[in-house]
C-alpha cells in the first residue's frame, strides 16, 4: 500500500510546491511509481509539471464532487513513473461545496482508497491555508512534510502548525506522523539562515531533515518551463538537493 505524504505549511512562499514537484520527480527517478496530487486551487504543481489546464479535462475538483472517477482524472507527466492528479481554479469552490456532505473531511481519503496500491508514494501539494482541502489532505495522509524558510518567524510558525497537527490527531483519532521539517531557500552566507537552522535543529532535533534545499535561481526558473529541476538543470545544486531528499525519505521506510 502506497505511503501518502502531505506537503504543507500554512504560510505561503516557503517552497512548498517546489518541494512537492521536485521530490515527486526525484522519487520517480528511483523507478518507483509516484502520484502527485495538486490540492492547491492555484494549480502551480499542475503547470510546474507542464500539464496544460483545459475546461474539458477532469481535475481533483471533479473527483471530489463525484463528477468523475479518480482514474479518469490522473494524467502522466514527462517523468516516467510520475503521474499527476491536476488542479485548477475551480478547486477553490470545493471548500464550500464539501461542507454539506457527510464525513466531508474524509472525502479525499475515500477517493484514494481504490488507487493507493498502484503507487509507492502519493504526495499531496496542499494550499497555504488550514482549510477543508488541507484537512482532507491531512486525514488522507500517513505523514506530513513541512517545508520551512530559514527566516525570523520560522520557529513560531512551525510551532503553530505542529499544534494544529496535534489537534487533528486528537480530534479525528488519526495517527499522522511527521515525515520531517525541510529547510528551504537555504543561504549559508547569511548569519540569519545559519542561526535559524541551528535553532530549529536544537528544538526539533532529528525531526529536521538532514537535507537542506538551497536558494537557487535555477529552481525558481524551472516551473516556468513546465519541468522539474531534474529535467531543467540536472547538474544544479537544486537538483542534487532534491535527489538527496528523495534518498532520505526512502531511508525512512522500515527495513524488511
Amino acid at each position: 500500500m502506497g505511503r501518502i505524504i502531505s506537503v504543507t505549511n500554512q504560510k505561503g512562499g516557503v517552497g512548498k510546491t517546489t518541494t512537492a514537484i521536485n521530490l515527486a520527480a526525484s522519487l520517480a527517478m528511483n523507478d518507483i511509481p509516484i502520484l502527485l496530487i495538486d490540492s492547491d486551487p492555484q494549480g502551480n504543481s499542475t503547470t510546474g509539471l507542464g500539464i496544460q489546464k483545459s475546461p474539458d479535462s477532469p481535475t481533483l475538483y471533479n473527483v471530489l464532487m463525484d463528477e468523475t472517477d479518480v482514474n479518469s482524472a490522473i494524467v502522466k507527466t514527462e517523468i516516467d513513473g510520475l503521474d499527476l492528479l491536476p488542479s485548477d481554479k475551480n478547486l477553490v469552490g470545493a471548500n464550500i461545496a464539501l461542507v454539506p456532505k457527510p464525513e466531508r473531511e474524509y472525502t479525499l481519503r475515500k477517493k484514494l482508497a481504490s488507487i493507493r496500491d498502484r503507487y509507492h508514494y502519493i504526495l499531496i501539494d496542499c494550499p497555504p491555508a488550514l482549510d477543508l482541502l488541507t484537512l482532507n489532505a491531512l486525514l488522507a495522509s500517513d505523514a506530513v512534510l513541512i517545508p520551512i524558510q530559514c527566516e525570523f518567524f520560522a520557529l513560531e510558525g512551525i510551532s503553530e502548525l505542529l499544534d494544529t497537527i496535534d489537534r487533528i490527531r486528537d480530534s479525528f483519532h488519526h495517527k499522522i506522523a511527521l515525515e520531517g521539517i525541510l529547510l528551504t531557500m537555504y543561504d549559508d552566507r547569511t548569519n540569519l539562515t545559519r542561526q535559524v537552522a541551528a535553532d530549529l535543529r536544537e528544538f526539533f532535533k532529528k525531526e529536521v531533515c538532514k537535507t537542506v534545499i538551497p536558494r537557487s535561481i535555477r529552481l525558481a526558473e524551472a516551473p516556468s518551463f513546465g519541468k522539474p529541476i531534474a529535467l531543467y538543470d540536472p547538474k544544479s545544486k537544486g537538483a542534487e538537493s532534491y535527489i538527496q531528499l528523495a534518498k532520505e525519505i526512502l531511508g525512512h521506510e522500515p527495513k524488511a
